[in-house]
């Protein structure tokens, strides 16, 4: 099992607009399948998130999710949570539950920058994927300090998208 990341960013480091939105949500061409989230969630049996990324997806039709075990660290349950998605406040224990439920393949890693260090910190974290979009936000939610400048990250592969971004992706070393 490995527990792999994908996030947007524009070209100058931002991974969220101002108003708090995800980097690819003010890209025009924005397009799940073309920049391969369908393709890395399909190779996946389970995502694991914060809370943050949980609550805009409730009242989703359909539930992004679908067929995956869903892992959240949060607080507290939010409302109208289905009743198969794991809740524990403790990243740690979380953590040991998804390893224990594990059904032999990947986790996708779905958050912002918190979540991704959470977990890179644990020694959980083994691919941090960027999509470099073709976008200048300016202003938001950078990638850093969030994640610390520490992470120990090698070089693993490039690709452009027909879209003119382009996917970069590395392995992370322990914390």
């Amino acid at each position: 099992m490995q527990i792999r990341t994908r996030m947007c960013m524009s070209v100058d480091g931002y991974v969220a607009t101002p108003d708090g939105r995800p980097a690819q949500l003010a890209y025009p061409g924005w397009d799940p399948e073309a920049f391969g989230f369908r393709d890395l969630q399909a190779a996946c049996d389970a995502v694991l998130m914060g809370r943050t990324t949980l609550e805009p997806a409730l009242g989703a039709d359909p539930w992004p999710w679908a067929g995956l075990d869903v892992f959240v660290v949060g607080a507290h349950r939010p409302s109208g949570t289905p009743d198969h998605v794991v809740v524990d406040s403790d990243p740690g224990r979380l953590l040991e539950t998804v390893r224990d439920r594990n059904r032999g393949g990947d986790v996708h890693l779905v958050g912002g920058p918190r979540t991704i260090e959470t977990f890179r910190r644990l020694g959980a974290l083994d691919e941090l994927g960027l999509i470099v979009l073709p976008l200048l936000l300016g202003e938001g939610l950078q990638l850093t300090p969030s994640v610390s400048t520490d992470a120990d990250l090698t070089f693993d592969r490039q690709q452009a998208l027909p879209t003119g971004a382009v996917e970069i992706v590395y392995a992370c070393g322990a914390p």
